[in-house]
């Protein structure tokens, strides 16, 4: 059975979806987690278990649905939150250590993903096997990039609005080589898409937290259903897209044999003598 592209193109569109969807991920792991009471362990059992279904789900498709691999990238922010937290809380390794411990985790995926495959490329993933590197890196991504976040905001001494400052400035950066430079776009990709974690937990911050102190005072629960509705209008969106783009392939096709015919007897003949 021949399998198509099976993941999103990477467009404006791709990252602005991204950023929604680790939000949610933000809010749903501490909604979870923290509003409900069910803690660090537990949540990231249950969320990781949620990643394997879509996941399995995901991988069992031979082409790309928006709705399904959308709901892959929710499951392992929400995942990523909580099994952060986990880390650096309850297994009381600290942001600084539990960082460390993912860059390492997400660089040995990396390499071993190279190393089996012969590439790293994001835009055109066929295979079973490539496709599960793919979802593995993106949940250390994200794990990662809530790490980070926190790194950031409390560790490093810059505090909120200055941990969102930088993470701000350096996906500027990253817009910059992009465009700039020849920069290997693998690279580029993979930077982007760990910043892009922690700086939609910055957005999340400013829905849930109080409105004296700089927020919407909209709370996790709130919060969640704001970012699903956006996130719900995009996926949508991509879909009616997607269904126009098959269409139109579906109507377009090769020349009927009479037009071909019409086309060759139309080319000049040439006369010799």
């Amino acid at each position: 059975m021949h399998t198509l592209n099976k993941v999103a193109k990477i467009t404006l569109l791709f990252w602005i979806m991204k950023i929604a969807a680790t939000t949610l991920g933000e809010t749903g792991g501490d909604l979870l987690s923290m509003t409900l009471n069910v803690g660090y362990a537990v949540s990231s059992l249950i969320l990781l278990g949620f990643f394997l279904v879509t996941v399995v789900i995901q991988l069992s498709v031979n082409k790309y649905h928006p709705v399904i691999y959308w709901l892959v990238i929710v499951s392992t922010s929400t995942a990523g939150t909580t099994m952060s937290d986990y880390m650096d809380r309850s297994l009381g390794l600290g942001y600084t250590v539990g960082t460390l411990i993912l860059v390492s985790c997400l660089v040995a995926i990396l390499a071993v993903w190279r190393y089996s495959t012969g590439t790293l490329s994001v835009n055109n993933i066929r295979s079973t096997k490539t496709e599960a590197f793919y979802w593995i890196a993106i949940l250390f991504s994200n794990t990662l990039g809530t790490a980070l976040g926190d790194f950031l905001a409390d560790s490093s001494g810059l505090g909120f609005l200055g941990g969102a400052i930088l993470i701000g400035s350096l996906l500027g950066l990253v817009v910059l080589l992009y465009y700039f430079t020849s920069l290997s776009r693998i690279l580029l990709f993979w930077i982007a898409f760990v910043l892009t974690r922690p700086f939609g937990a910055t957005f999340g911050d400013v829905l849930t937290k109080p409105i004296e102190r700089g927020g919407l005072n909209l709370g996790t629960i709130g919060s969640s259903l704001v970012l699903a509705s956006i996130l719900v209008f995009f996926v949508v969106m991509m879909t009616v897209q997607e269904k126009r783009v098959e269409a139109g392939k579906r109507h377009s096709g090769p020349l009927p044999t009479a037009r071909k015919r019409e086309h060759i007897e139309l080319e000049p003949v040439e006369h010799h003598g």
